[in-house]
């Protein structure tokens, strides 16, 4: 298995050469020369295992530079029941036949993201091991992957972690999960702006290629493409979860922020996944589901991006589309930088008028949007009807999700995260405060520990520059 650029512009790697890069070269996203594609013999076969024996099958196909034996070991020390809460790793939560949740967030910091970034901190260990060099982590989080990295990084020797996120805008829960960290490796920096700046900040570092190189910079971020591949596999155990034999079809609900939950699942129907219909939800940030309904892809500004109470998915500049746009334009790299320039400028470009418009449908998306009396509705009706507690992300998903439903396809929602980390929301739909892990309870009132920067790329370089002076 080789991996290319979605703008050309790289030479064929491996999965190690681009485990730890980021960005390509070229500004593009690492993606697989081909993907491999799932028989029916090989669904049969799968259909029994634990989720760490499924995940090794399919990160096989992937991975082919790490001894398998390797890699096997790397995965099951991942994926454990003292590590997700059961040997499920990610169980699925049947409300009535054919409409299911599949529960992805019994990780360390209740949140989707834990799955792949567990197992990246992993793979980043074990690389690091075998070059004898240190890595410095820049990443960019709207709530979620900021703590899951972290918590997968911390006290890693020979690596730091500079977490980007927007100043005031998470939710408290969220915050305090990050910010009390005291870790030496972990450096928590409050931008004074919106996701999309802190995600801009990510990028042009990643595109200072003397910079990059001389501080070991990589990313955890998913334009990293093992926290793609890692992903893929939650999307066979839930399909295996909900159907009895592989001759029927699912359609999955993906609440959407940055378009990798979703991406995963694109990948998994590309392998041959039974996959009828990627849903995609977002909140009252549009720009994906206005896209999948118009044809215009038109990114936000920052004054445009909305504060609400899904905050996982304010996100007007979605990194992970571009691997979609791949391949909608037949891999055509040519036509996807062009693209690419004019939304690097900030602009919009419209594929209305175009056959790519109506091929999307070949690739089974649909989407809608939601908002926030919307998903406090769902929340209250799921714990009406169910006796089963939802965050807000979950609840756009739901929304969206029932919207599309077919009778005859079962459909399965992807949980986010445990309800606990947006309390508020929560008092607001069913009057009363969310269950949270004993070992919580006291989170938000726990020390401290960040620094507040300005959203501008030089002062970014310079505090990781000062802080790469210090030994990890």
């Amino acid at each position: 298995m080789r991996y290319i650029s979605t703008r050309g512009g790289m030479p064929p790697k491996s999965f190690s050469e681009i485990l730890l890069s980021g960005l390509s070269p070229d500004g593009g996203l690492a993606m697989p020369s081909a993907y491999p594609k799932v028989t029916a013999t090989q669904l049969n076969a799968w259909r029994e295992l634990s989720y760490p024996s499924l995940a090794y099958e399919i990160l096989l196909r992937f991975v082919d530079d790490i001894p398998a034996d390797d890699l096997r070991n790397l995965i099951y020390q991942t994926y454990t029941a003292e590590a997700f809460g059961s040997a499920d790793i990610t169980p699925l939560k049947t409300l009535e036949p054919g409409f299911h949740i599949l529960g992805l967030s019994n990780g360390p910091t209740l949140a989707f993201k834990d799955i792949a970034m567990q197992l990246l901190g992993n793979l980043f260990q074990y690389q690091l091991t075998k070059t004898g060099v240190e890595l410095n982590i820049l990443g960019a989080t709207s709530g979620d992957t900021g703590s899951s990295a972290e918590y997968a990084m911390r006290g890693k020797h020979g690596i730091r972690v500079f977490m980007l996120s927007p100043h005031g805008k998470m939710s408290r829960f969220q915050t305090a999960q990050m910010f009390s960290l005291q870790d030496k490796n972990i450096f928590n920096i409050a931008i004074r702006g919106v996701f999309d700046d802190c995600q801009d900040i990510v990028k042009a570092v990643s595109n200072d290629h003397a910079f990059k190189q001389a501080h070991h910079i990589g990313t955890v971020n998913s334009i990293n493409w093992a926290r793609i591949v890692a992903q893929v596999v939650y999307y066979f155990k839930g399909y295996f979860a909900a159907t009895k034999n592989n001759d029927e079809q699912v359609s999955f609900a993906v609440p959407s922020g940055n378009f990798g939950n979703i991406c995963a699942g694109h990948v998994a129907r590309m392998m041959g996944l039974p996959i009828k219909h990627l849903i995609l939800a977002t909140n009252e940030n549009d720009v994906l589901d206005e896209f999948f309904r118009t044809g215009v892809y038109r990114p936000r500004t920052t004054t445009e991006t909305r504060h609400t109470s899904s905050p996982s998915m304010d996100i007007s500049k979605a990194s992970n589309f571009e691997r979609f746009i791949f391949d909608l334009t037949g891999r055509n790299a040519e036509q996807v930088t062009e693209l690419w320039s004019a939304v690097d400028k900030g602009n919009a470009f419209d594929l209305s008028t175009t056959p790519l418009f109506s091929a999307i449908k070949d690739y089974g998306f649909v989407s809608g949007t939601s908002n926030h009396a919307a998903r406090i509705a769902t929340i209250r009706d799921i714990y009406r009807r169910y006796r089963l507690l939802i965050d807000t992300h979950t609840a756009d998903g739901l929304n969206v999700g029932q919207a599309h439903r077919e009778a005859d396809v079962p459909l399965i929602c992807l949980e986010t995260a445990l309800p606990a980390k947006f309390s508020e929301s929560i008092v607001e739909a069913i009057g009363r405060e969310p269950e949270r892990p004993s070992d919580l309870e006291n989170l938000e009132s726990l020390p401290q520990r960040f620094v507040i920067k300005d959203a501008n790329v030089q002062v970014i370089k310079a505090y990781i520059n000062e802080q790469c002076m210090i030994s990890v």
